[in-house]
């Protein structure tokens, strides 16, 4: 392993030196406060990098085990929740919803399969307004709410972001079948059993680890929008910003959507499971077969909450023309606002994830984010597909 580049600490195999001087360079101009990189090959760690500051006030310097929230990169360790349970012959992914949750049939959504929720394809991905982030964070409550809802659009037909609400309709799959909460299954079958550091449903006990969001600059993606439309009832079903998750009661939440807590390292290793075939230190979570599910497309086209033209297997998304820097083959990945994410990449058994405290802005990730992962993807002698169109 090669020393960490000025203003590092951790490891960083010489083939990655361009992803250590990236990181490096960002927190020298001030674009990163505080960040962390992960990239892990057939399950070893080869890049475990962090530093910078994990507060605005630059007093407290991003340690080895800062956390930080991680937004919508949650969604994967949720989708594998769920895929944990169709490995265990527990849950058909083209089974009815109703089938393991009766009163969701209500309103028109009796034909919702499993797989519509993995893929963001419901037709339910908001909350009806009014609705608050408090009411969000009661869980079983939001979870009833949306059962009672009618889908917004023909389901399986489009996907429509399930920007704030998947983990709440995958979760409650989970704890119907399983009888867990979403927060204790990943705690107690996934983080757990592979020593990784992630959290949905943060512990008190853990609050002082927390590396603050810096909230990015205000977005008017929203201006002209149909006020009615699919995408501005989800962005604002419920409203609220990046200041929310400095609160207590978002971290305690299980809001398997956007509150799960965690370094790189930790997603980076969780994820290797599916890199590397399912099994991981001797932890076996998947079969071949089951992972084989998540590259089965189910959109290609524009999602009528983001815009873009969007790939979704189920439970990840896949490469696509708004994909930033991917490039084509047997790859998976998502991102969290403000440029986190998680790729994996099942042909070369790799996982790539960064996570950070000061929120960039972009769709699909931020400039950090493409650097990272471009130069992460070089070393390992991939090149990009030139199918990227950053907004």
């Amino acid at each position: 392993m090669a020393d960490p580049a000025p203003g590092l600490d951790g490891v960083c195999d010489e083939r990655f030196a361009e992803v250590a001087a990236r990181l490096s360079a960002n927190l020298g101009t001030g674009d990163e406060l505080g960040a962390s990189i992960a990239v892990v090959v057939d399950g070893e760690p080869v890049v475990d990098l962090w530093g910078g500051w994990a507060d605005q006030g630059r007093t407290t310097p991003w340690r080895r085990d800062t956390i930080t929230n991680v937004w919508s990169c949650t969604k994967t360790v949720t989708a594998l929740a769920a895929l944990l349970l169709v490995e265990r012959g527990l849950l058909d992914v083209d089974a009815p919803v109703a089938r393991y949750w009766p009163r969701f049939a209500a309103s028109g959504k009796e034909g919702v399969l499993v797989r519509h929720l993995l893929s963001h394809t419901s037709g339910v991905s908001g909350w009806e307004r009014p609705v608050t982030v408090a009411d969000v964070r009661d869980v079983p409550a939001a979870t009833a709410r949306l059962a009672a809802q009618a889908p917004w659009w023909p389901p399986g037909t489009a996907s429509g972001y399930h920007l704030l609400n998947y983990g709440h309709l995958v979760g409650e799959l989970v704890r119907r079948i399983d009888g867990r909460t979403l927060g204790r299954f990943v705690a107690e079958e996934i983080a757990g059993p592979l020593g990784a550091d992630f959290h949905i449903g943060l512990p008190d006990s853990e609050f002082g680890r927390v590396a603050d969001v810096v909230p990015p600059p205000r977005s008017g993606d929203l201006v002209g929008a149909d006020p009615n439309g699919v995408a501005m009832k989800t962005f604002t079903g419920p409203p609220g910003g990046a200041e929310e998750s400095w609160r207590p009661e978002w971290r305690r939440a299980e809001i398997g959507a956007a509150n799960g807590h965690g370094n790189a390292r930790s997603p980076a290793r969780i994820h290797s499971v599916i890199a590397c075939g399912g099994t991981l230190d001797g932890v076996r979570l998947l079969s071949p077969r089951t992972i084989d599910l998540i590259f089965r497309r189910q959109t290609d086209g524009p999602d009528l909450v983001l815009g873009a033209h969007l790939r979704f297997g189920i439970g990840f998304g896949l490469p696509s023309p708004a994909v930033p820097c991917l490039p084509p083959g047997r790859i998976c990945f998502w991102t969290g606002w403000g440029g986190s994410v998680v790729v994996i990449d099942t042909e070369r058994r790799t996982s790539i994830s960064y996570v950070m405290n000061n929120m960039g802005t972009g769709l699909l990730g931020s400039d950090r984010t493409v650097q990272y992962v471009e130069a992460a993807f070089a070393a390992l002698g991939r090149r990009c597909s030139g199918e990227r169109h950053l907004p």
